[in-house]
């Protein structure tokens, strides 16, 4: 056969994929869509999803299926979904963990972060606060440090688990600010909140909105926050940059994942549809009272996003010498 018809041949058969790959988008979803989410119900990742999807399932007048399947630290929802079969009617919705810290923790994961999954879009994201109880004698980041040091081994501060967010956004504030606190760790964050508001421990780095109200109400001392500038909602509270630790920035992020060789087109439309919702003033509405930033972006710019992220998170794991098993 000579080069040309071979190109010919060549050119038609992409032709063909192209315009079936095409066809099928402008069909999907044909069906309802499963999106496993990989914690217990009720959590941040899990509410912001449910109203997302919601959304989602309105657009497509197809309902939308949320799964939790919490356990292993996301692992054993995340490797559901990087098994699925890659058609779209299977999407995976996650806190940031699954691909920064999770890939630095284990020696052995049940997925592969890198070349299992597509992502798809961000959803939002959430700068860290420094919280810390009023029987604490600091009143601001600096007063902190200067007490960590004369009083080394003493200060506790709360996790949700060995490399979760919370644990981390602290060991990044030690590495920075040379200094050295206790960790305590806990199933999750709300039991951690909750004995620091019982003076059990001193402080905690977690995503300011849950604790407003009770800052509000003077049980509990935000500090500062891991965001690069102020936040527009809390003008008055100063960032851990300007406070003393310079280049210090901690936020978590939400997101959502196809398994890997879902179509192209499939990743697309998902993704259009996904930032049409972010970018709706009324969805915005509800994202700001909870101090959420919506993830305005291509699948391409989250995917370097995500690298960057991991990177950075992994090097502060690698430093504590972290592991589970």
């Amino acid at each position: 056969m000579s080069p040309i018809k071979t190109r010919v041949i060549l050119a038609a058969i992409l032709g063909l994929a192209a315009g079936a790959d095409s066809a099928i988008a402008q069909n999907y979803p044909s069906r309802s869509v499963n999106v496993m989410v990989p914690t217990a119900s009720g959590g941040l990742t899990d509410v912001l999803t449910r109203n997302i999807t919601q959304r989602l399932a309105q657009a497509w007048s197809q309902s939308v299926i949320i799964e939790n399947r919490g356990g292993a630290g996301h692992n054993i929802g995340a490797a559901a979904v990087a098994k699925a079969a890659p058609d779209g009617y299977t999407l995976m919705a996650v806190e940031a963990g699954t691909f920064v810290a999770n890939p630095f923790l284990y020696a052995k994961l049940p997925y592969d972060p890198d070349n299992d999954f597509e992502p798809i879009s961000g959803f939002a994201s959430i700068s860290m606060a420094l919280l810390a109880h009023p029987s604490l004698p600091a009143r601001n980041v600096r007063e902190l440090i200067d007490l960590a040091r004369k009083r080394p081994g003493e200060i506790s501060y709360g996790t949700s688990g060995i490399g979760g967010v919370l644990h981390i956004s602290i060991l990044l504030l030690e590495t920075l600010a040379d200094v050295k606190l206790v960790p305590v760790h806990y199933r999750g964050a709300a039991p951690a909140l909750n004995d620091l508001l019982g003076g059990h421990i001193n402080v905690i780095s977690m995503g300011p909105s849950i604790a407003l109200p009770q800052v509000r109400a003077g049980q509990l001392n935000m500090l500062a926050v891991g965001s690069g500038k102020r936040l527009p909602q809390l003008p008055d509270v100063p960032t851990l940059d300007e406070s003393g630790v310079p280049g210090y920035e901690a936020s978590t992020w939400f997101g959502l994942f196809a398994p890997a060789r879902t179509p192209r087109t499939i990743i697309a439309k998902i993704h259009s549809d996904v930032q049409r919702i972010l970018s709706d003033p009324e969805f915005k509405n509800y994202l700001t009272p909870q101090l959420l930033e919506p993830m305005i972006g291509t699948s391409e710019e989250f995917a370097a996003f995500i690298k960057s992220d991991a990177q950075k998170w992994g090097d502060i794991i690698r430093k504590a010498n972290l592991s589970l098993h």
